[in-house]
């Protein structure tokens, strides 16, 4: 497996006494306007231990933990090795992981910064529902031991995991299946995740099914693409196919794992739409992990109309799982416990539990689709036999013009036993409750 890259070229991870001097440049401006500033890499501003009055973390009062990505404000930027919470029983005084923002077109961005961190449960009797909880942070100089890692098992495959355990395998490169039929377009592909792995370390997901050879882990694929008039099954994937093109970042910290990556949908050599990938993977607690999934596309020279199967909206973000037998399997949305496979349904979510191979117990995950996704709550497939499908823009079209990024995120709840409704109601709105926490900087 080849090295990976940033969007310049560059090792994605720079060394840590490495200076950038435009954001030396950045820093002395904002020193002389009165900000305060904590550089990447500066002894005299990242100082073990002290406070940093340019920065405070403001959090909803919420009954559970808040595993939440926030925008660092524009004037403050903190160390690749992060900062942790002030006060040693917020979090354990874990850190703070520090990625690139995401920029609108979907790559990492040079200058702005994003802070992933879990926020705290409120405190009982602590601020009331109407108030918002801050927290002060302190600055780190050297990197926590990451509790992730990442492994390349050949030349198609990333694997993440946690504590020597694995979590999910991305696959970059072509996998193909040799028991599917040499004439079968279907035996071969790239740029999705398999296996995904529960917390039991059972696998969730499967790959190549006999019954859908096409359906791959967690994918994200149309049945209908339609370029200059001819139409093309990405789903399937005969005449239109995804392809690897270069890494953009990785990241393996204590809180979380980051990888994000740039792949190309192509018709013969020719690419039509840019696809970027980023990859959140949240550390486990004892009950359930989240997966944070954001994904761009672009359309290259000309227009590209999407949608999805009639009468049933597939096309889009989709995670096909591998069940143990029907009497274990339920799938759960909000309106509750559901005994039959639901076509072209809106829904904000929908769970997908069973006893899976080699399981002693039951255990699954939800996809979560967040409020402020296009055509909110989008529709649904689901299916009893392995896939809950996002269908967006559902079974009627859309069009989108070149250059205009296409943004999509999804969180996939992994948890390690059989939930009730009201516990993955309580999980989505953990996920709603993400969105409300800030990094905030006072008034100049």
């Amino acid at each position: 497996m080849g090295a990976f890259r940033d969007r310049f070229g560059r090792d994605s991870v720079r060394p840590f006494g490495q200076l950038n001097g435009a954001l030396l440049r950045q820093a002395a401006r904002a020193i002389g306007l009165g900000c305060t500033l904590l550089a990447w890499c500066s002894p005299a501003l990242a100082v073990e231990g002290a406070k940093l009055p340019s920065l405070s973390i403001e959090a909803p009062v919420h009954p559970r933990p808040i595993a939440a990505t926030c925008p660092l404000p524009k004037d403050v930027r903190l160390p690749e090795h992060g900062a942790q919470w002030a006060e040693r029983d917020q979090s354990g005084a874990d850190p703070l992981e520090v990625v690139p923002a995401i920029e609108s077109d979907g790559l990492p961005s040079p200058q702005r910064q994003d802070l992933m961190l879990v926020v705290p449960p409120a405190r009982p009797g602590g601020a009331t529902d109407d108030a918002a909880r801050r927290y002060p942070v302190v600055a780190k100089e050297q990197a926590a031991e990451a509790l992730f890692a990442f492994h390349g098992s050949d030349a198609t495959t990333v694997r993440i995991e946690q504590s020597g355990k694995p979590v999910l395998a991305y696959n970059f490169g072509a996998i193909t299946n040799e028991k599917v039929p040499l004439t079968e377009h279907r035996r071969s592909r790239a740029c999705y995740v398999h296996p995904v792995w529960g917390l039991n370390g059972e696998i969730l997901t499967d790959d190549f099914p006999k019954d859908h050879y096409h359906h791959h882990g967690i994918f994200w694929t149309w049945p209908h693409v339609k370029i200059d008039g001819q139409q093309h099954d990405l789903w399937a994937g005969s005449t239109i196919a995804q392809r690897f093109d270069r890494w953009l970042f990785r990241r393996a910290g204590r809180v979380a794992a980051v990888l994000a990556v740039e792949n190309g949908w192509y018709v013969g050599q020719k690419r039509v739409m840019r696809e970027r990938v980023w990859i959140r993977v949240w550390r486990a607690d004892e009950t359930a992990r989240c997966v944070d999934f954001d994904l761009t596309f672009i359309p290259e020279d000309r227009p590209i109309e999407l949608w999805g199967a009639e009468g049933k909206s597939y096309g889009g973000f989709t995670m096909r799982f591998k069940p143990g037998p029907r009497n274990e399997t339920l799938i759960t949305v909000p309106q509750g416990k559901t005994s039959e496979d639901l076509p072209d349904t809106p829904l904000a979510w929908a769970d997908f539990t069973s006893k899976f191979e080699g399981a002693t117990q039951r255990s699954g995950a939800a996809v979560f689709v967040p409020p402020h996704h296009p055509d909110f709550p989008p529709t649904w497939l689901t299916r009893y036999y392995g896939p809950l499908c996002v269908g967006w823009p559902g079974v009627k079209s859309k069009t989108f013009s070149p250059g205009e990024p296409i943004r999509l995120s999804y969180r996939v709840w992994i948890h390690r036993a059989a939930v009730e409704p009201e516990d993955l109601a309580a999980a989505y709105a953990d996920y709603e409750a993400a969105a409300k926490v800030r990094a905030v900087a006072p008034a100049p």
